[in-house]
């Protein structure tokens, strides 16, 4: 494909005008680089394919509904459009994580013990139910964190990589998501591990 040598801006500009090759040619300049994003988030390519597809089919309804307002800075906002994606497909999957509190105690620890009865095993899916629902009424930052580090498995350096700070914001997010959710769980009377953290 010919490379025309013009801005991210100028080529969101012919678009709009109705230039179908434009946005083509701003799909094959970034695409390697948003998907390696959502790759090392996912870690499985074919996930990683649809995310990046669903991410430039969004872009694409975003700019022709004429919200687009990020003139010039087309791949962070793109990157973080499939980042968000990345966040939801796991925020979707039915994942029991072990979640640990910022002391260190385990929340649920106690129910990994339970036997597998039916009632055992309800009681276990209504909790981690809930524990979802409390991790999504954190303020975004930190539930972001929280998702990579607990549900993705990712290291520290890979949360602050993927969300563009320093490690000690990524940590320092990750300690205020952790302290909130123990309140929230104090609220709910929901139990973590007793012996390790008394109230």
């Amino acid at each position: 494909m010919e490379k025309i040598k013009k801005s991210d801006s100028e080529l969101i500009k012919l678009y709009k005008e109705g230039n179908e090759g434009a946005f083509e040619c701003l799909l094959h300049r970034h695409k390697a680089r948003v998907y390696t994003t959502v790759l090392l988030i996912v870690k499985d390519k074919y996930i990683a394919e649809d995310l990046l597809q669903e991410a430039f089919i969004k872009a694409v309804k975003t700019i022709k509904s004429g919200r687009y307002n990020e003139e010039g800075k087309f791949l962070p906002w793109i990157t973080r459009i499939a980042h968000n994606l990345a966040i939801d497909y796991f925020r979707k999957e039915k994942r029991y994580p072990t979640v640990i509190l910022e002391d260190g105690s385990k929340v649920f620890n106690t129910l990994e013990f339970a036997e597998d009865s039916f009632e055992s095993a309800q009681i276990r899916k209504d909790t981690h139910a809930k524990l979802r629902e409390m991790i999504q009424e954190l303020p975004p930052a930190q539930k972001e964190v929280l998702i990579m580090r607990h549900y993705m498995d990712m290291s520290f350096q890979e949360i602050a990589d993927n969300t563009n700070v320093s490690i000690n914001t990524a940590l320092g997010r990750m300690r205020y998501a952790l302290i909130n959710l123990r309140k929230k769980m104090n609220k709910h009377n929901i139990a973590y591990d007793q012996n390790i953290y008394p109230r």
